[in-house]
């Protein structure tokens, strides 16, 4: 049985209010709101995705405020992420604007870096994840991650694959908003479409960058 049937319009409601009130005071005050049109629906919603993209796991709301200037207590959005190896996987958020979906890879150590640019350079495996990018471009897909300005100093500057070499990271999301079915059990259907369409950058990413 689907437990999962939409986001209520209560939650990016409540992200709306948490945006102007980030505080202990009032997120215990509305917590049952939180409970109830965010976090239980992306626990059913995950739930339902885990076995098809791998075991999917919703982060907590609180922020590391630690080294932060900013000490604001709660995220403005609840992600999930289902991750196939370390720092790579499928995502999606909800926050005050509605629900977005991505993929990729956002963790990138020295090694990982390495094994990327190396995997681009290459023609076949280069040249693969171009059409991938370019196939999601087309699908609407924004291709984000961190840049450098230039293309790495150990490759040349007119390389074919130029553009990619500068990521350092590497994202393919899509914002859907707040459309009616998002408050439907047709939201689960629209995100697992979408986790598809990703799974080539994933698979490659989890192929080449991984480990």
């Amino acid at each position: 049985m689907n437990d999962f049937q939409g986001f209520p319009a209560g939650g990016p409601e409540f992200y709306a209010e948490l945006e102007e009130n980030n505080t202990k005071e009032w997120w215990t005050e509305h917590k049952d709101v939180y409970e109830q049109s965010v976090r239980e629906p992306m626990a059913a919603l995950l739930d339902e995705l885990s076995a098809e993209f791998g075991e999917a796991k919703a982060f907590r709301p609180y922020r590391d405020v630690r080294f932060s200037k900013d000490k604001s207590p709660y995220k403005t959005h609840q992600g999930g992420f289902a991750q196939t190896v370390p720092g790579i996987g499928y995502y999606l958020h909800l926050d005050a604007e509605g629900l977005t979906v991505g993929g990729g890879y956002h963790s990138h150590t020295p090694a990982q870096i390495a094994r990327f640019r190396a995997a681009v350079d290459a023609p076949a495996s280069g040249g693969e994840l171009e059409r991938i990018v370019g196939a999601l471009r087309e699908g609407g897909y924004e291709i984000n991650g961190e840049r450098l300005k230039t293309v790495p100093r150990e490759y040349a500057k007119d390389h074919p694959r130029g553009e990619l070499l500068k990521h350092k990271s590497l994202t393919a999301g899509k914002a859907f908003g707040t459309p009616a079915w998002l408050s439907s059990p047709e939201a689960l259907e629209r995100v697992r479409a979408s986790w598809t369409e990703l799974r080539p950058v994933v698979e490659w990413l989890s192929e080449h960058v991984g480990g």
